[in-house]
Protein backbone atom coordinates (compact mmCIF):
# COMPACT_ATOMS: atom_id res chain seq x y z
CA UNK A 1 0.00 0.00 0.00
CA UNK A 2 1.55 3.30 -1.32
CA UNK A 3 1.26 6.22 1.32
CA UNK A 4 -1.60 7.99 -0.67
CA UNK A 5 -3.28 5.02 -0.30
CA UNK A 6 -3.70 5.43 3.44
CA UNK A 7 -6.37 8.08 2.73
CA UNK A 8 -8.77 5.98 0.60
CA UNK A 9 -12.40 5.43 1.52
CA UNK A 10 -13.04 2.63 -0.71
CA UNK A 11 -15.11 0.02 -0.20
CA UNK A 12 -15.47 1.06 3.33
CA UNK A 13 -18.65 0.64 4.94
CA UNK A 14 -19.94 4.13 6.51
CA UNK A 15 -23.02 5.15 8.30
CA UNK A 16 -23.90 9.12 7.74
CA UNK A 17 -26.81 10.14 10.39
CA UNK A 18 -28.57 13.63 9.61
CA UNK A 19 -27.78 12.40 6.08
CA UNK A 20 -30.80 13.56 4.03
CA UNK A 21 -29.65 16.86 3.60
CA UNK A 22 -27.25 20.03 4.69
CA UNK A 23 -23.84 18.62 5.84
CA UNK A 24 -24.61 14.59 5.79
CA UNK A 25 -25.95 14.72 2.83
CA UNK A 26 -22.99 16.42 1.02
CA UNK A 27 -20.45 14.62 2.71
CA UNK A 28 -22.12 11.11 2.66
CA UNK A 29 -22.13 12.34 -1.19
CA UNK A 30 -18.20 12.95 -1.44
CA UNK A 31 -17.77 9.71 0.59
CA UNK A 32 -19.57 7.99 -2.06
CA UNK A 33 -17.61 9.69 -4.68
CA UNK A 34 -14.30 7.89 -3.09
CA UNK A 35 -15.94 5.14 -3.31
CA UNK A 36 -17.45 4.08 0.42
CA UNK A 37 -20.75 2.37 0.56
CA UNK A 38 -22.99 4.26 2.54
CA UNK A 39 -26.26 4.24 4.42
CA UNK A 40 -28.00 7.53 5.06
CA UNK A 41 -29.69 7.52 8.89
CA UNK A 42 -32.47 10.73 9.26
CA UNK A 43 -35.84 10.60 10.62
CA UNK A 44 -37.01 11.93 7.08
CA UNK A 45 -37.49 8.10 5.69
CA UNK A 46 -38.49 10.12 2.24
CA UNK A 47 -36.21 12.32 1.99
CA UNK A 48 -33.66 9.90 3.10
CA UNK A 49 -34.50 7.61 0.15
CA UNK A 50 -34.32 10.52 -2.27
CA UNK A 51 -30.85 11.01 -1.05
CA UNK A 52 -29.44 7.70 -1.09
CA UNK A 53 -30.90 7.16 -4.55
CA UNK A 54 -29.04 10.69 -6.13
CA UNK A 55 -25.80 9.03 -4.35
CA UNK A 56 -26.31 5.90 -5.40
CA UNK A 57 -26.55 6.78 -9.30
CA UNK A 58 -24.25 9.92 -9.45
CA UNK A 59 -21.57 7.59 -8.02
CA UNK A 60 -22.17 3.99 -9.35
CA UNK A 61 -21.91 3.04 -5.20
CA UNK A 62 -24.00 1.42 -2.78
CA UNK A 63 -25.78 3.73 -0.78
CA UNK A 64 -29.13 3.07 1.10
CA UNK A 65 -31.43 5.09 3.71
CA UNK A 66 -33.06 4.03 6.73
CA UNK A 67 -35.46 5.89 8.80
CA UNK A 68 -33.99 6.56 12.20
CA UNK A 69 -35.04 8.31 14.77
CA UNK A 70 -31.30 8.74 16.50
CA UNK A 71 -32.52 9.95 19.92
CA UNK A 72 -34.30 6.71 20.63
CA UNK A 73 -32.09 3.71 21.19
CA UNK A 74 -33.92 1.04 20.12
CA UNK A 75 -34.19 2.30 16.84
CA UNK A 76 -30.47 3.22 16.42
CA UNK A 77 -29.44 -0.52 17.65
CA UNK A 78 -31.75 -2.04 15.14
CA UNK A 79 -30.88 0.32 12.33
CA UNK A 80 -27.19 -0.39 12.63
CA UNK A 81 -28.44 -4.19 13.02
CA UNK A 82 -30.08 -4.12 9.44
CA UNK A 83 -27.23 -1.72 8.29
CA UNK A 84 -24.75 -4.16 9.00
CA UNK A 85 -27.31 -7.37 7.62
CA UNK A 86 -26.88 -4.96 4.05
CA UNK A 87 -23.58 -4.14 4.02
CA UNK A 88 -21.73 -6.75 5.64
CA UNK A 89 -19.90 -5.16 8.29
CA UNK A 90 -19.06 -1.60 9.22
CA UNK A 91 -15.98 0.50 9.02
CA UNK A 92 -17.27 4.11 10.22
CA UNK A 93 -19.79 6.10 11.15
CA UNK A 94 -20.15 10.40 10.07
CA UNK A 95 -22.29 10.94 13.39
CA UNK A 96 -23.62 13.91 12.23
CA UNK A 97 -27.52 14.41 12.95
CA UNK A 98 -28.29 17.49 14.68
CA UNK A 99 -30.41 21.02 15.20
CA UNK A 100 -30.27 24.43 16.24
CA UNK A 101 -32.17 26.44 18.28
CA UNK A 102 -31.44 30.26 18.82
CA UNK A 103 -34.06 31.92 22.22
CA UNK A 104 -33.06 33.61 25.10
CA UNK A 105 -32.15 31.12 27.91
CA UNK A 106 -34.46 32.66 30.08
CA UNK A 107 -37.51 32.20 27.80
CA UNK A 108 -36.57 28.28 27.01
CA UNK A 109 -38.82 25.65 28.52
CA UNK A 110 -37.40 22.47 30.01
CA UNK A 111 -38.73 20.58 26.80
CA UNK A 112 -36.40 23.10 24.59
CA UNK A 113 -33.64 22.63 26.57
CA UNK A 114 -34.66 18.80 26.65
CA UNK A 115 -34.86 18.49 23.09
CA UNK A 116 -31.58 19.87 22.05
CA UNK A 117 -29.55 17.49 24.31
CA UNK A 118 -31.86 14.51 22.71
CA UNK A 119 -30.83 15.36 19.29
CA UNK A 120 -27.22 16.76 19.74
CA UNK A 121 -25.47 14.97 22.69
CA UNK A 122 -28.08 12.11 23.48
CA UNK A 123 -27.85 10.61 20.26
CA UNK A 124 -24.55 10.88 19.28
CA UNK A 125 -24.11 9.10 22.40
CA UNK A 126 -26.36 6.10 21.32
CA UNK A 127 -24.98 5.90 17.80
CA UNK A 128 -21.35 6.17 18.73
CA UNK A 129 -22.26 3.71 21.56
CA UNK A 130 -24.16 0.85 18.85
CA UNK A 131 -20.77 1.58 16.73
CA UNK A 132 -18.52 0.39 18.81
CA UNK A 133 -20.66 -2.47 20.24
CA UNK A 134 -20.38 -3.48 16.54
CA UNK A 135 -16.87 -3.42 16.24
CA UNK A 136 -16.14 -4.95 19.22
CA UNK A 137 -18.26 -7.56 18.28
CA UNK A 138 -16.85 -7.94 15.21
CA UNK A 139 -13.03 -7.46 16.48
CA UNK A 140 -12.50 -4.51 14.13
CA UNK A 141 -11.05 -1.21 14.77
CA UNK A 142 -13.27 0.91 13.30
CA UNK A 143 -13.48 5.12 13.32
CA UNK A 144 -16.59 7.43 14.53
CA UNK A 145 -16.44 10.94 13.22
CA UNK A 146 -19.05 13.01 15.28
CA UNK A 147 -19.87 16.66 14.60
CA UNK A 148 -19.63 18.86 17.09
CA UNK A 149 -19.48 22.79 16.25
CA UNK A 150 -16.89 25.83 16.84
CA UNK A 151 -20.16 26.72 19.18
CA UNK A 152 -18.37 24.42 21.94
CA UNK A 153 -15.51 26.78 21.64
CA UNK A 154 -17.36 30.14 22.04
CA UNK A 155 -20.49 32.08 22.43
CA UNK A 156 -21.92 32.97 19.50
CA UNK A 157 -23.41 36.72 18.87
CA UNK A 158 -25.50 37.83 18.30
CA UNK A 159 -27.92 35.17 18.53
CA UNK A 160 -28.40 33.55 22.01
CA UNK A 161 -28.25 29.98 21.96
CA UNK A 162 -26.92 28.96 24.82
CA UNK A 163 -28.54 25.56 25.35
CA UNK A 164 -26.99 24.87 20.97
CA UNK A 165 -23.57 25.79 22.59
CA UNK A 166 -24.09 23.62 25.86
CA UNK A 167 -25.08 20.48 23.64
CA UNK A 168 -21.54 20.76 21.64
CA UNK A 169 -19.53 21.27 24.37
CA UNK A 170 -20.81 18.33 25.12
CA UNK A 171 -20.00 16.26 22.21
CA UNK A 172 -16.43 17.64 22.24
CA UNK A 173 -15.72 15.95 25.64
CA UNK A 174 -17.48 13.14 25.24
CA UNK A 175 -15.74 12.55 22.02
CA UNK A 176 -12.56 12.99 23.79
CA UNK A 177 -13.85 10.89 26.92
CA UNK A 178 -14.59 7.72 24.66
CA UNK A 179 -11.77 7.57 22.75
CA UNK A 180 -9.37 7.27 25.59
CA UNK A 181 -11.92 4.77 27.07
CA UNK A 182 -12.36 2.60 23.54
CA UNK A 183 -8.77 3.00 22.61
CA UNK A 184 -8.00 -0.64 24.14
CA UNK A 185 -10.13 -2.25 21.32
CA UNK A 186 -8.29 0.27 18.42
CA UNK A 187 -11.71 2.34 18.08
CA UNK A 188 -10.71 5.91 17.12
CA UNK A 189 -13.19 8.73 17.60
CA UNK A 190 -13.05 12.20 16.82
CA UNK A 191 -14.85 15.30 16.15
CA UNK A 192 -15.10 18.02 14.08
CA UNK A 193 -16.10 21.62 14.83
CA UNK A 194 -18.01 23.58 11.79
CA UNK A 195 -17.84 27.10 11.59
CA UNK A 196 -20.87 28.84 9.85
CA UNK A 197 -21.70 26.80 6.80
CA UNK A 198 -24.04 27.55 3.98
CA UNK A 199 -26.66 24.44 4.58
CA UNK A 200 -30.69 24.24 4.72
CA UNK A 201 -30.71 25.15 8.21
CA UNK A 202 -28.78 28.29 8.17
CA UNK A 203 -30.58 29.24 5.22
CA UNK A 204 -33.40 29.56 7.17
CA UNK A 205 -31.85 32.13 9.45
CA UNK A 206 -32.48 36.04 8.51
CA UNK A 207 -30.10 37.65 5.61
CA UNK A 208 -29.24 40.85 7.92
CA UNK A 209 -27.29 38.02 10.84
CA UNK A 210 -26.05 35.84 7.95
CA UNK A 211 -24.49 39.37 6.88
CA UNK A 212 -23.38 40.08 10.07
CA UNK A 213 -21.43 36.80 10.61
CA UNK A 214 -19.98 37.14 7.27
CA UNK A 215 -18.63 40.73 8.70
CA UNK A 216 -16.66 38.68 11.48
CA UNK A 217 -15.20 35.82 9.40
CA UNK A 218 -11.76 36.51 8.41
CA UNK A 219 -12.42 34.78 5.42
CA UNK A 220 -15.35 36.96 4.26
CA UNK A 221 -17.85 34.05 3.79
CA UNK A 222 -19.31 31.44 5.14
CA UNK A 223 -18.45 27.70 4.23
CA UNK A 224 -19.83 25.18 1.79
CA UNK A 225 -20.26 21.95 3.48
CA UNK A 226 -17.96 20.39 0.81
CA UNK A 227 -15.35 22.03 2.55
CA UNK A 228 -15.95 19.54 5.77
CA UNK A 229 -15.41 16.21 3.54
CA UNK A 230 -11.37 16.29 3.94
CA UNK A 231 -11.71 16.18 7.61
CA UNK A 232 -14.05 13.60 7.71
CA UNK A 233 -12.17 11.70 5.02
CA UNK A 234 -8.71 11.91 6.87
CA UNK A 235 -10.50 11.02 10.50
CA UNK A 236 -12.29 7.59 9.26
CA UNK A 237 -9.60 6.42 6.83
CA UNK A 238 -5.92 4.63 7.99
CA UNK A 239 -4.26 8.01 7.77
CA UNK A 240 -5.63 8.58 10.96
CA UNK A 241 -4.64 5.76 13.13
CA UNK A 242 -2.94 7.49 15.64
CA UNK A 243 -5.35 10.16 15.85
CA UNK A 244 -8.19 9.47 18.44
CA UNK A 245 -9.72 12.43 20.77
CA UNK A 246 -9.00 14.96 18.48
CA UNK A 247 -11.17 18.22 17.44
CA UNK A 248 -10.55 19.52 14.12
CA UNK A 249 -12.29 23.05 14.38
CA UNK A 250 -13.11 23.85 10.35
CA UNK A 251 -14.76 27.75 10.73
CA UNK A 252 -12.53 29.86 8.22
CA UNK A 253 -10.22 31.53 11.30
CA UNK A 254 -13.58 32.35 13.13
CA UNK A 255 -12.38 30.98 16.75
CA UNK A 256 -9.53 32.69 15.94
CA UNK A 257 -10.33 36.35 16.66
Amino acid sequence: MGFMDKFSVKNKKIVVTGGAQGIGKAVGGILAECGADIGIWDINGALAAETAQTIAQAHNTKCRAYTVDVTNPEQVAASMAAFVSDFGTLDGVFNNAGICQHKDAVDLTPEDWTRMMDVNTNAVFFVAQAAARQFIREGRKGAIVNTASMSAHIVNIPQRQASYNASKAAVVHMTKSLAVEWARHGIRVNSISPGYIMTEMTGTVAKDMRDFWTGLIPFGRMGAPEELAGAVIYLLSDASTYTSGCDMIIDGCFTNI
